[in-house]
């Protein structure tokens, strides 16, 4: 049992009062890593079922995925709504019944990954969709699974990846934002330590007095290569490294060449506390739950971006006790990489990281190919003329409100013969 936080409860009400609306509801919310999303979207999908509507949840990864279901059956059991689930993974049996379940109305929730949107999915009546993660999804898979719905469905879409102002208000402007900008109350700061890779040797003692408390340990491997292959070696090699100075610990490894089932197997065994320490790839970024996880170590944590970093950072914390995360870094550093590890030593607010991050990298690199648009604006600079948002989506409005005329007089008053590259703004 547990009270609301004011930021929760306020993003309950504007969701509220979207799904009363006659007009479909397109709503983006943001929260920090831990900051509550969940219960939040279970408010949504409750308005929904009341009104005997059917709801889908789609996340990134079955791993995510599973999570949901687990956090989901707990919340909604008590009041029996049934849920379904559906997976790349299934057998043909188990995908046939629930199938059944979407196709009948008997489920009113339905959870799952991509598989939500394929074909031979049909639903009775969806009216709410909740994507999770949503940096993680194209525009087309959005809209495939929208289609789904006899009617232009609800969007609820959430991301535990803080967007600064100025990107919500440009590349997100089609939809309204709700901000859980506080953390649930217990929850501590999770301190940060930005330490050289030549120190390595120090930490085999760090994990042993943390694991002997009865706490768990996160390792992780990055590499910037993209092949699977490079990043399972470099991995095995920390493995092998930390498995020999800690026999007497169980280390397992999870990466990306692992099957699905295997990862599964893996992450609910740590979640279940039987591993000590888990040596990963990157694939822990998002959204696992284990809150007797106390301490993550990042290696080469320089190359990665502050977004990222936060995340992983996000994986520990999430419980009572105090937690640390552990940057290790190799020297010479950059200015980039210096001033990317001290905003993480100084700051846990996603928020004000991401602002940093905009500063840093600037708007391209943050949204990614989908909306480069924004990057290459021929006058306007995200960074420098955020000021001039607000006045620019006013004007803008009217302007579409203007007449036909009216809007045809504006562009040949300021755009004349020399101006009309930028049409192609």
């Amino acid at each position: 049992e547990f009270n609301l936080t004011a930021a929760q409860s306020r993003c309950i009400k504007e969701i509220h009062a979207d799904l009363s609306n006659t007009e479909p509801m397109l709503r983006l919310l943001q929260g920090d890593v831990g900051s509550g999303k969940t219960i939040v979207s279970i408010f949504a999908l409750i308005q929904a079922v009341e009104n005997n509507f059917q709801t889908a949840v789609m996340a990134p990864t079955e791993i995510l995925a599973r999570q949901h279901l687990q956090n989901f059956t707990d919340y909604l059991k008590p009041l029996n709504i049934q849920i379904a689930y559906l997976s790349g993974s299934q057998n043909t049996q188990e995908r046939r019944e629930q199938l059944e379940l979407i196709e009948t109305g008997k489920a009113k929730v339905i959870i799952g990954t991509h598989a939500l949107f394929q074909e031979n999915v049909n639903f009775e009546n969806l009216s709410l969709v909740i994507i999770d993660e949503q940096h993680k999804f194209g525009v087309h898979q959005r809209l495939s699974l929208t289609q789904k719905a006899k009617k232009t469905p609800h969007q609820l879409v959430m991301t535990a990846t803080p967007i600064p102002r100025s990107l919500t208000m440009s590349a997100y402007a089609d939809l309204d934002t709700s901000v859980i900008d506080e953390l649930p109350p217990g929850r501590q700061p999770v301190e940060t330590v930005a330490l050289s890779n030549s120190r390595r040797d120090e930490l085999i003692g760090k994990i042993r007095k943390i694991s002997d408390e009865g706490r768990q340990i996160y390792w992780v491997c990055t590499l910037i290569e993209e092949s699977d292959a490079l990043r399972a070696e470099s991995a095995e090699k920390t493995f092998n490294y930390l498995s020999s100075n800690l026999e007497d610990l169980k280390v397992v490894m999870i990466h990306g060449r692992l099957t699905k089932p295997e990862k599964e197997a893996i992450m609910s065994d740590f979640a279940q506390g039987n591993i000590n320490l888990l040596v990963a790839t990157t694939v822990i970024e998002v959204g696992v739950n284990v809150p007797n996880a106390s301490l993550m170590i990042v290696e080469n944590s320089e190359r990665l971006g502050l977004a990222q970093l936060h995340q992983l950072r996000g994986r520990v914390g999430r419980g009572s006790e105090k937690s640390i995360c552990i940057l290790m870094y190799q020297s010479p550093l950059s200015d980039s990489a210096k001033q990317r590890l001290e905003v993480l030593r100084q700051s846990n607010d996603g928020f004000m990281i991401a602002q940093k991050d905009l500063e840093l990298r600037g708007p391209g690199e943050i949204l990614g190919t989908q909306q480069t648009g924004i990057a290459s604006m021929k006058i306007a600079n995200i960074v420098r003329d955020a000021y001039l948002l607000k006045e620019a989506n006013y004007y803008s409005s009217k302007m579409l409100e203007a007449s036909e005329e009216s809007q045809n007089a504006l562009i040949d008053r300021w755009i004349d013969e020399e101006k009309t590259h930028y049409f192609d703004a």
